[in-house]
C-alpha cells in the first residue's frame, strides 16, 4: 500500500474504523448519537485529518454526504448513503492508495492475546458457560478483530494482567492501579451476587459481614478481597453453580452466592423447583461492573476500545445480548438517553408483557423482579412508551425456544433437584 506522506496507514485504519462504527450505530442501534454529537465526532476525526492537499475538495463533498447519511434515524433511508460515504472516506476522502490483498491484511490490527481466570459463568474454556467472553468475542467479530484468551490461576491473574506478556483481558474489574497500565471500555456487564438459601431461610443480609460465621458456597475463581474474606462468611469453594446448589440442598452449606444472571436462568428454567426449594435475596451483596481492558502501550489500544464501545448498544438493539445471555427479556438503554427499555428476544414478543426480565445494570433500588414494568419497550426497531402501546402485530406467541448453538452457552447448566 502506498500513500501520500501527509496521511499514514494507521490513521487510515482509524478512519475506516470510525466510519464503520458510525454505520453500526446508525444501522443497528438507531440513534445512538445525536446529530450534534455525530457532527462533532466527524469534525474531529475526519475533517481535522484532511485540511490540506489536493483531496480537500473531496473531503468537503464526502463530509456533506456522510452527515446527510447519518442525520436521520431511519435505517432504510440512510444505509446506502452511509455506505457510499464510508467508501468515499476510505478510498478518496483523504488518501490515494493502491491496495493489494497482502497489504490489506497487514493493515488489520494484530491479534490480541488476552488473559483471564476460569470464572464460571463469565469466563471459561469453549463449550462451557462463558457469557463475558461470548459478548466480547461477538463485538470483536463485528470490527474484524481476532483474539485468544489464555487462562491462569486466580492468584496469577493480576500480575499477568499488569505484565507485558498479555494485551489485556476481556473480563476485568477496574481500579486505580490497573488504570495506570490499561485502557478500559465502557462496562458491558454487571456482576451482581445474590444470596440464596433453602426455602424458609433468612436471605435479608445486605452485606457479606452480615453472614459472619455462615458457610457459603461460591464458585472457585471469584475473589472478594482480603477484608471480605476475613470479616465475612466461611467461603466453601465449588467447581460449578450446579455443585453450589447441590451443597445447599444437601445442607452442606448454609447459603450460596450466585450471580443474578444465573439466578434468572434457574428461576425461568426451573420455576416449580426453585419456588419450592429456594429462598432468593433481593439485595445484591456484591456489585461490580465488568470491562474490556487493553494495555496502553499497544498503539491501537484507544482505537480498539472506541470501536468496541460503539458495538455495545447495537448488540442490545439487535438482540445479541438476549441470545448470548440466553434470556427472553432484558432491560437496557437502547437509545442512549439514560432511560432503560425492555428488549424481547425477538419481534414476536408474546401476547402479554414480561413477568420478569434481566437488567444489564442495576437500578439504585434493591434488585427485584417486577411485574407490569412501567417502562419503554423496544420492538420492531421502535421504542414504545409501555406495553399497552406496542402494536398488536408484535404481540404474537413467542418463538419456540431454540438457543443459538454457535454462541449461547447458558443451556449447558444442568441443575439437579
Amino acid at each position: 500500500m502506498q500513500a501520500h506522506s501527509w496521511y499514514s496507514v494507521g490513521n487510515l485504519r482509524k478512519l475506516v474504523g470510525c466510519a464503520e462504527d458510525l454505520q453500526s450505530n446508525v444501522g443497528e442501534a438507531q440513534c445512538a448519537f445525536s446529530e450534534a454529537a455525530r457532527a462533532t465526532f466527524l469534525s474531529r476525526h475526519v475533517v481535522g485529518r484532511c485540511r490540506s492537499g489536493p483531496q480537500r475538495h473531496w473531503n468537503e463533498v464526502v463530509m456533506s454526504t456522510f452527515l446527510t447519511a447519518v442525520r436521520g434515524r431511519s435505517v432504510g433511508r440512510n444505509v446506502l448513503g452511509l455506505r457510499l460515504a464510508i467508501a468515499g472516506l476510505a478510498v478518496v476522502g483523504c488518501v490515494v492508495v493502491s491496495v493489494t490483498g497482502s497489504a490489506l491484511l497487514s493493515a488489520q490490527a494484530a491479534p490480541l492475546t488476552l488473559v483471564s481466570t476460569v470464572w464460571s459463568p463469565f469466563t471459561n474454556t469453549a463449550g462451557k458457560p462463558r457469557f463475558a467472553l461470548d459478548l466480547v468475542e461477538a463485538a470483536f467479530s463485528r470490527i474484524g478483530l481476532a483474539a485468544r484468551t489464555e487462562f491462569v490461576p486466580a492468584s496469577d491473574f493480576t500480575p499477568s494482567l499488569m505484565s507485558d506478556k498479555y494485551d489485556g483481558s476481556a473480563a476485568a474489574w477496574r481500579d486505580a492501579q490497573r488504570e495506570r497500565v490499561l485502557l478500559f471500555s465502557q462496562p458491558y456487564l454487571e456482576n451482581r451476587l445474590v444470596l440464596i438459601g433453602r426455602r424458609g431461610a433468612d436471605v435479608s443480609a445486605r452485606a457479606l459481614s452480615d453472614l459472619k460465621g455462615k458457610r457459603v458456597a461460591v464458585v472457585d475463581g471469584y475473589s472478594y478481597g482480603e477484608a471480605a474474606e476475613q470479616a465475612g462468611p466461611v467461603f466453601v469453594r465449588t467447581r460449578s453453580e450446579e455443585e453450589s446448589v447441590s451443597k445447599l440442598l444437601s445442607s452442606d452449606v448454609d447459603y450460596t452466592l450466585m450471580d443474578d444472571l444465573v439466578v434468572e436462568y434457574i428461576v425461568s428454567r426451573y420455576p416449580k423447583e426453585s419456588g419450592a426449594r429456594l429462598a432468593i435475596g433481593s439485595t445484591p451483596l456484591v456489585t461490580r461492573e465488568l470491562y474490556l481492558a487493553i494495555r496502553r502501550t499497544r498503539t491501537d489500544a484507544q482505537s480498539i476500545i472506541d470501536r468496541f464501545n460503539a458495538q455495545l448498544r447495537a448488540m442490545v438493539a439487535d438482540r445479541t445480548y438476549n441470545k448470548l445471555l440466553d434470556v427472553d427479556w432484558i432491560r437496557a438503554d437502547v437509545d442512549g438517553d439514560g432511560v432503560p427499555e425492555l428488549v424481547p428476544r425477538s419481534d414476536k414478543a408474546g401476547p402479554a408483557g414480561p413477568v420478569r426480565f434481566y437488567q444489564l445494570f442495576s437500578d439504585p433500588e434493591p434488585l427485584k423482579y417486577r411485574t407490569e414494568p412501567k417502562t419503554g419497550v423496544y420492538v420492531g426497531g421502535n421504542i414504545y412508551s409501555d406495553w399497552a402501546n406496542v402494536p398488536q402485530n408484535y404481540k404474537q406467541e413467542n418463538d419456540p425456544y431454540h438457543p443459538d448453538s454457535r454462541r449461547s452457552t447458558a443451556t449447558i447448566f444442568g441443575f439437579s433437584w
